[in-house]
């Protein structure tokens, strides 16, 4: 398996050579030059599979230059019962007869980045080691992301992260699972900025491929190629398990800020799942909504601070993934559209060939707001006894406009409702349930830095730290 750059200037590369670097060469994302595709005898011999045989059927195709036996190391490693504490890995939570949860929250963060995080920090250790390197991992964050990326590299061998956050913008919890950790290969860095210029830093630093080499700069943002491919898992473990046979479609809501979690959806789609609707969810910040909606693609100028904070993105960087497709691979063509953006602010596919290719990808989409969640959040635990998060309660809110008689519809779980704690006892005028061992987080000493969102300034930090 060859990767390409989506921008079109980078020579194919190999999965461990894409696999530290975060961003292309030439500023795109990595893709594979082809989805591998999957026949029903595939599919007949996977469904009975365990959680880890599954990771390394799927993972290895894309992987395909890591030895077997290595690989299979690596993923037994992180899909153990002892981090997600079931063999299941993600196991489905019914709601209702053709109604379900998918629970991707049982890792250490209580986020749906642990599934994708825990191979990640795996596979960096094993190719660090092959090749005695290190690597400076600069991230982003809007929530999630970086506690899942400090908890799965933390004390691991070479690798060293610097991640950026909004200050003040994480929920309490987010923010304390972050800043409260003291491993010395972890380096937090408070923004004075929302999370779209901490990620348009992280791609700036990127792009400056000499500070890159000489730093060994890599990525754990949905940028990294891993990432996305260890996220396509669920979709099939998801699928097998509210099925009885392959030739059954479901149907997946997806809470979206950064696509990155639906793009992974949308590769397994192209791979050859049976999957009816990808439905995108967003909040108040209704970027990846509008373009469904209506074929303008238009980030915004301003992010608003919701109660689902980590969908609070106004450029979602996997989707240059999917306009790569959509546009049939063309690099010429998505260049141009970028460039749109750059002089315009926006670019309108609706009069283009493109746009009717949408509805042929399955997408289709819808938006929540903080009182949506709130009535969201209310009526799932009224109705079903289960307490879920506000990130998954937009996408069930979502998910009602699009279910459809005999096709079952998954909505996957963004995060436990701890981590939102607030708003939990807005909705329910009670507290979240804390999992053991996490009663005190806030209390915890924190560490972390306030820098302005300056590149120069991030990369002289980047510089002290790795010299110290």
């Amino acid at each position: 398996m060859k990767y390409l750059s989506t921008r079109g200037g980078m020579t194919p590369k190999t999965f461990s050579e894409i696999l530290l670097g975060g961003l292309a060469p030439d500023g795109g994302l990595v893709m594979p030059e082809s989805y591998p595709q999957l026949s029903r005898a595939d599919l007949d011999t996977w469904r009975n599979l365990s959680y880890p045989q599954l990771a390394f059927e799927v993972i290895s195709r894309f992987a395909d230059d890591i030895p077997a036996d290595d690989l299979k190391k690596i993923i037994n490693a992180s899909y153990m019962e002892e981090i997600f504490g079931s063999s299941a890995i993600t196991p489905v939570k019914t709601l209702e007869p053709g109604l379900y949860i998918l629970e991707l929250s049982n890792g250490p963060t209580l986020a749906f980045k642990d599934v994708a995080m825990q191979f990640l920090g795996n596979v960096f250790e094993y190719v660090l080691a092959r090749e005695n390197a290190e690597l400076n991992i600069l991230g982003a964050t809007s929530g999630d992301t970086g506690s899942a990326a400090e908890y799965a590299m933390r004390g691991k061998k070479g690798v060293r992260v610097f991640m950026m956050s909004p200050h003040g913008k994480m929920s309490p919890f987010q923010t304390a699972q972050m800043y409260s950790l003291q491993d010395p290969n972890i380096f937090n860095i408070a923004a004075t900025a929302p999370f779209d210029d901490c990620q348009d830093i992280v791609k700036a630093v990127s792009n400056d491929l000499a500070f890159k080499e000489k730093y060994k700069i890599g990525a754990v943002n949905s940028i990294n190629w891993a990432r996305v491919i260890a996220q396509v898992v669920y979709y099939f473990k998801g699928y097998f398990a509210v099925t009885q046979s392959n030739d059954e479609t479901v149907s997946f809501t997806v809470p979206s800020g950064n696509f990155g979690n639906v793009c992974a959806g949308h590769i397994a789609r192209s791979m050859g799942l049976p999957i009816a609707k990808l439905v995108v969810a967003t909040n108040e910040n209704d970027v990846l909504d509008e373009f469904f909606r209506t074929g303008v693609y238009r980030p915004r100028p301003q992010t608003v601070h919701t109660s689902s904070p980590s969908m609070d993105i106004t450029k979602a960087s996997n989707f240059e993934r999917f306009v790569f497709d959509l546009v049939g691979r063309n690099p010429a063509v998505l260049n141009g559209l970028w460039a749109q953006i750059e002089s315009q602010g926006y670019f309108d596919l609706k009069e283009t060939p493109y746009w009717a290719k949408v509805a042929d990808y399955g997408f289709v989409s819808g938006a929540s707001s903080h009182a949506d969640r709130l009535a969201t959040i209310r009526s799932v635990f009224e109705r079903y006894g289960v307490m879920v998060d506000t990130h998954t309660a937009d996408g069930i809110k979502v998910a009602a406009s699009y279910r459809e008689a005999g096709i079952p519809m998954l909505c996957l779980e963004t995060a436990l409702p701890a981590k939102f704690d607030e708003t939990i006892m807005e909705a329910l005028g009670r507290h979240a349930p804390r999992p053991a061992g996490l009663d005190n987080l806030e209390a915890l000493p924190q560490r972390f830095e306030v820098m302005a969102a300056d590149v120069e300034a991030i990369k002289r930090y980047i510089v002290a730290q790795t010299s110290a």
